[in-house]
């Protein structure tokens, strides 16, 4: 069984991360969070036993942190084409179980992903809702094409939506623990 993990990154540049939570802490205190964030989740992901992909928003940093692990850019106008490109791509290199992440979850761990991935052994999707209305995690196990479309990306009810759409198409889910983004001053619950 091929598996892989898509993990969703933005290039580190000031003024251009974690937006919403610079309008309180200013941007170098979000360059900072997000700079933590990432390093929390190159740990958490380093030592997993599937294929690691590194999408960058911007531009491909060929010297940093993500050394060893696949590098790629995101393709797309919106999240979700992005998305859809990524899991498109990596279907067509021959995977049968693929998952995605960001870097915005501290609450999520090496054990949580195992299990979306084992829980893609049985179901079609499986999905880590976050407590603000999106989601940390996403898996699947063929290209289900209608689950990045017509997404409000960035509203609270991306993960509502897309569990519509997994219903309308019947497919078999399950659905990991809730776990909370960082998004607002009040989400930050570690030390920088």
């Amino acid at each position: 069984m091929k598996e892989a993990l898509i993990i969703f990154i933005r290039n580190p540049v000031l003024g251009k991360v974690k937006t919403r939570l610079a309008a309180t802490i200013g941007n170098e205190g979000a360059l900072a969070v997000y700079t933590f964030l990432v390093a929390h989740t190159k740990s958490i992901t380093e030592n997993l036993p599937f294929s690691k992909f590194v999408f960058y928003s911007d531009e491909i940093n060929t010297d940093d942190l993500w050394n060893g692990y696949e590098k790629k850019l995101q393709c797309g106008n919106n999240l979700g084409e992005r998305m859809q490109h990524a899991f498109k791509y990596l279907f067509k290199a021959g995977y049968q179980h693929i998952g995605i992440i960001g870097s915005d979850c501290y609450a999520l761990d090496e054990r949580v992903i195992m299990e979306g991935f084992k829980q893609m052994e049985t179901n079609e999707v499986t999905i880590g809702p976050a407590t603000d209305g999106g989601y940390y995690f996403l898996g699947m196990e063929g290209s289900f094409k209608n689950l990045f479309q017509q997404i409000s990306w960035g509203s609270s009810n991306v993960f509502e939506t897309t569990l519509e759409a997994v219903k309308s198409q019947q497919l078999s889910f399950h659905l990991l623990p809730m776990l909370q983004d960082v998004d607002e001053e009040k989400d930050i619950t570690f030390h920088y």
